[in-house]
């Protein structure tokens, strides 16, 4: 009896039925998390390169303008939305104006430069690896694009 058995089990050795599912058990997972990073990845380039694009906008549009902090609200509405008026949506779900900062350094009582920056902005994943790990580990990651620029004008221009 114990035999038959025996015999049944060293039969399984040259049987394949079935292989191709273990396999495949074993590689989807990991394709799937490569293609979840990929994916990522590729947003939160394209969220930041979208906030340093409307942070160079800013700068360029303060650089030529009034250097008494008038220009400002402004300059944040380009970064923000993409116009000046700062109607519309947000070009990035989630950026306020309170996100964009800017700053003069002064230099003989003209700025010399403007910088413009993008802070306490966090990209949101759609695939929070952290979670989906039951870990504490949080994929939010900081995006704080910052550009500086020098004024174009040689003396403050007359600001109303």
């Amino acid at each position: 009896m114990w035999w038959i058995l025996l015999k049944k089990i060293k039969s399984f050795k040259h049987d394949d039925r079935g292989l191709q599912l273990v396999e495949l058990a074993i590689t989807v997972p990991i394709l799937v998390l490569l293609f979840a990073a990929a994916a990522e990845f590729g947003r939160y380039f394209q969220e930041y390169t979208t906030l340093a694009k409307g942070s160079r906008v800013a700068a360029r549009y303060l650089a030529t303008g009034c250097s008494d902090g008038t220009d400002d609200p402004a300059a944040k509405n380009l970064v923000v939305f993409g116009n000046a008026a700062g109607t519309g949506s947000p070009i990035v779900n989630g950026l306020q104006v309170s996100n964009v900062e800017v700053e003069r350094n002064p230099s003989g009582g003209f700025p010399e430069t403007v910088t413009v920056k993008i802070v306490n902005f966090n990209h949101t994943p759609l695939f929070n690896l952290g979670q989906l790990m039951n870990n504490s580990v949080t994929m939010n990651i900081a995006v704080k694009p910052s550009v500086t620029m020098r004024y174009l004008l040689t003396q403050p221009p007359i600001c109303s």
